[in-house]
């Protein structure tokens, strides 16, 4: 039985107007729905500019950003989520009732209905990328949405290294994975490790592969002082075949449909998942 579903990827420019950025996304979601998206994802932290690429003292800069959820973006993109009948993935910088600062994604059903938070579970802190002087470590856990649409799994940007996170999500029955990001290159610096944007596809086409699963990565694109976004959205098949890869530098609505039957036929085809050994996975003590 073949199960079909039309995604979108949007793929933007952010600037330092928080009003101005939710008011692009919004006009980039109606044309999704107007092409027939059923899923929509926006990219990480998609209000604010990266403010993360800034030192500065433990939670100094960018924090007039941070929002509470519910608030304001989750009460605007429900209201057009139940309007649209879609499905909207808003990644946000979120000041918790505690007091503590996430980075977040926010799911609003078709039905405008906000569903449980995901919080960013691994922090990056490296030149440029100091997201640990202003997020605390996520404490939601793996979020596996069911939707009438599909069900899925949200990871965020740095979360998109690490196969655990893949494969939690996976075997919590995702069919496809979204990985809002904020990623791309400093001005100026040459890596000495080889092409970061290869490396950075490859690992999440290799997710798809092992774990039989659709996998859709949203950049964003543009310059943003020091760091020059690559864009390069994409979406993959459950083989880490790419469907559909947006531009390096302009601002995109990607529409792709995906069979997510052709998870069923991976799994069983190449037992990825049947022929796991689950009992073996720990260190035995040399004696």
């Amino acid at each position: 039985m073949r199960h079909k579903v039309t995604i979108a990827a949007i793929q933007m420019k952010m600037s330092t107007d928080p009003a101005g950025n939710l008011a692009k996304s919004e006009r980039m979601i109606r044309l999704a729905a107007q092409k027939g998206a059923q899923i929509i994802c926006l990219p990480e932290l998609c209000r604010t500019i990266y403010f993360p690429q800034y030192e500065g003292t433990e939670r100094t800069e960018g924090t007039d950003f941070a929002e509470s959820i519910p608030g304001e973006s989750t009460r605007h993109f429900g209201s057009l989520a139940r309007e649209l009948e879609t499905v909207i993935i808003v990644p946000l910088y979120e000041k918790s009732k505690a007091g503590k600062f996430y980075n977040t994604a926010a799911v609003l059903n078709h039905d405008g209905k906000l569903l449980p938070l995901y919080r960013k579970l691994h922090i990056p802190q490296d030149p440029l990328f100091y997201e640990k002087n202003y997020f605390s470590p996520g404490d939601s856990g793996y979020r596996v949405y069911k939707t009438k649409f599909a069900t899925f799994a949200v990871l965020i940007c740095y979360d998109q290294w690490f196969p655990e996170a893949a494969r939690m999500a996976a075997l919590g029955g995702a069919e496809i994975i979204f990985y809002p990001t904020a990623i791309g290159h400093i001005v100026g610096h040459k890596s000495k490790d080889g092409d970061w944007h290869d490396a950075w596809e490859t690992v999440m086409r290799g997710h798809a592969i092992a774990n039989g699963i659709h996998v859709a990565a949203v950049n964003r694109t543009g310059r943003e002082d020091r760091l020059r976004f690559w864009g390069q959205s994409f979406v993959c098949d459950s083989f880490g075949k790419v469907l559909r890869r947006a531009s390096a530098d302009r601002e995109e609505v990607f529409i792709q449909q995906l069979d997510l039957s052709h998870n069923q036929r991976i799994r069983e085809g190449w037992g990825f998942f049947r022929n796991r050994r689950p009992e073996t996975y720990k260190f035995k003590t040399s004696k």
